[in-house]
């Protein structure tokens, strides 16, 4: 994604943060939500790594520990030119894996268990080839800071809807209607945003991901599986970082498929096609 989609991206966001503090406190209101966007943004570009692992209660590990994975993240990531980047597992049944922090050099990496125990060796490398490419096509920094505005902007309207929108009367009182359109509106349109960016960058590091691992059919094998089992186990994790992993992993929850526009990942069938496409051309 072009520098000025992600600048059209972080705006809204930062817009809706100070749309509904101006609901809750009027100008004033407005003015400290726009001081705690920035104040959020410049957290979340030194700290996005840890708050993703926690959030998803995930250990960073080191070569002595996961010997195996360490030295595949390794091979892998020396194929795509990037910098050792730090591994983590997360003990969650469920299989899936995300990649996060502020560049390249200050990367992670994270699979859980269930992912590990479920997919071949093959799989797995397109797994973390995958991640990979979200870290070289720098992704991971624009893709927590929305999903932590996101989170905000829910808290936010929450709020305004139990102290009904004081800024918006005259007097002082408060305005129930306005808070019950912002705890509504302002949450729908976060997530439409959010879960936008991230269904165009999974195809995208669909494609990386194969070419540095050189083998798309294990990569779509791997999505295949994963999409299957995420139905079937669930994970608690904060629907705001739902579109950091590879897929989606509130699959098993009923009423979060509301159509595409609230969809946090494309559709596996979608992307599996892709991805014979490419090893198509490859062969």
């Amino acid at each position: 994604m072009n520098n000025v989609k992600v600048f059209v991206l972080m705006a809204g966001l930062t817009a809706l943060v100070v749309a509904l503090g101006s609901v809750i406190g009027g100008s004033t209101g407005a003015v400290m939500a726009f001081g705690l966007a920035a104040v959020m943004n410049i957290g979340m570009f030194w700290g996005s790594s840890k708050m993703v692992l926690r959030a998803y209660g995930a250990k960073v590990v080191t070569e002595a520990q996961a010997p195996d994975l360490y030295k595949m993240v390794d091979r892998l990531r020396q194929n795509a030119g990037l910098p050792m980047p730090t591994v983590a597992v997360a003990p969650q049944a469920q299989p899936n894996a995300f990649a996060t922090g502020r560049n390249p050099e200050n990367s992670v990496v994270c699979v859980t268990e269930g992912l590990m125990q479920l997919v071949s060796r093959e799989e797995l490398e397109g797994v973390i080839a995958h991640e990979l490419a979200h870290i070289k096509n720098r992704d991971m920094l624009l893709q927590t800071m929305a999903a932590t505005m996101s989170g905000a902007i829910s808290n936010l309207a929450q709020f305004a809807f139990f102290f009904g929108g004081r800024g918006s009367d005259e007097e002082g009182g408060s305005n129930p209607l306005v808070g019950i359109v912002a705890m509504v509106v302002a949450p729908a349109a976060a997530m439409i945003m959010q879960f936008a960016i991230s269904r165009q960058r999974e195809f995208k590091a669909d494609k990386v991901g194969a070419e540095i691992c050189g083998r798309p059919l294990a990569l779509a094998g791997a999505l295949q599986k994963l999409e299957m089992t995420s139905k079937r186990i669930p994970m608690n994790v904060s629907p705001a970082m739902a579109p950091l992993a590879i897929v989606n992993p509130l699959a098993s929850f009923k009423g979060l498929g509301l159509g595409k526009l609230f969809s946090t990942h494309p559709p596996t069938a979608e992307r599996v096609a892709r991805l014979e496409s490419i090893a198509a051309a490859m062969a």
